[in-house]
């Protein structure tokens, strides 16, 4: 019989607590400057002994954060599915020292009621990621992206309702439209149960956040921000300074697709690359350098397909910041 050790956490993972983490907005959390995404790597098409290997190293390295979404896969569900068996064998007498985050409103199952932003759909996803992921509760949980026909109240009413349920104890958006963060900040504030975070796309190539103002409403109003894809998929890495290379994510299609390295792309990611190169960084570390360095920030979610990948991520902890 082939029996897996008992987990056992580094001792050692909360002695750069000054430098690993931050306070998020007003709160009184703090999260660490990296936080680990399950958006890939993570579904049941993932080796589970390299998921179970990630997130052993992210804890054991201060990683308190784990990030989620009800449709994180391939197929949708497992990655929360992997969360619930790494809680059982591994994590639960760790739960208290966990953040764990889910959040509903793309396509999760068919019919009218398993998308978008709708009351029935919010807490019907949220009841199925607690079973998956053996929780009694999450930390946090998102509207995972702005409904334009859904009213703007009752997508946030399910929200207050869902922390006075005890299913969550934070709420959080992602990608809202400015003039609905606004509107959800005071509706949310004005039911006690103010917004913690918001979640959006912020890298060196997309600075749509910054520059609709989203940034600095947070800033300003004691609302947090954490970072999705800050490596633009993989395309502020080294990953395709050279081609597209046969086992990359851009040659599966998907979610990144070839046309998108333009000749002007390319030759903006090899200057990218130079710079890194002369602060003795990787361009990764570089790029999320920048971010951390941005006022405002929190955290960046990234993701990783092996430990060493996330040891190298990690790196940006200790980086000048680049502020170019």
């Amino acid at each position: 019989m082939n029996i897996k050790p008992t987990y056992i956490p580094s001792p050692t993972r909360y002695d750069r607590s000054e430098t690993l983490y931050r306070r998020c907005g007003n709160s009184g959390v703090l999260l660490p400057k990296v936080s680990l995404g399950f958006w890939h790597n993570f579904g049941d098409v993932d080796p589970y002994q390299r998921s179970r290997d990630i997130t052993h190293y992210a804890f054991d390295h201060g990683i308190t954060h784990f990030d989620l979404a009800n449709n994180y896969g391939p197929p949708y569900g497992t990655a929360e599915e992997t969360m619930g068996r790494l809680m059982t064998e591994d994590f639960a007498p760790y739960r208290d020292e966990l953040f764990i985050s889910s959040k509903a409103g793309y396509d999760m199952w068919p019919g009218p009621y398993g998308n978008w932003g709708s009351r029935k759909y919010l807490m019907a996803s949220l009841d199925q990621s607690l079973r998956r992921m053996h929780l009694d509760y999450v930390d946090l949980f998102y509207s995972h992206r702005f409904d334009p026909e859904t009213p703007l109240e009752e997508t946030l009413q399910a929200l207050v309702d869902i922390v006075k349920q005890g299913k969550a104890l934070y709420v959080g958006i992602s990608r809202w439209p400015l003039e609905a963060l606004r509107f959800a900040d005071q509706y949310l504030r004005e039911r006690d149960v103010p917004l913690l975070i918001y979640q959006g796309r912020l890298n060196l190539l997309d600075r749509e956040p910054q520059e609709e103002g989203v940034i600095d409403y947070c800033h300003e109003h004691g609302i947090g921000f954490i970072s999705f894809s800050p490596l633009a998929q993989g395309l502020l890495t080294d990953r395709y300074l050279n081609g597209i290379p046969a086992d990359s994510r851009m040659s599966r299609g998907g979610s990144l697709t070839d046309d998108v390295l333009t000749p002007e792309l390319l030759e903006h990611l090899r200057q990218l690359n130079a710079e890194a190169q002369q602060r003795g960084e990787t361009l990764a570390e570089m790029a999320l350098a920048w971010i951390l360095a941005q006022k405002g920030v929190t955290s960046v979610l990234v993701g990783a397909s092996s430990t060493a990948q996330l040891e190298k991520n990690m790196r940006c902890i200790d980086a000048q910041p680049f502020l170019p």
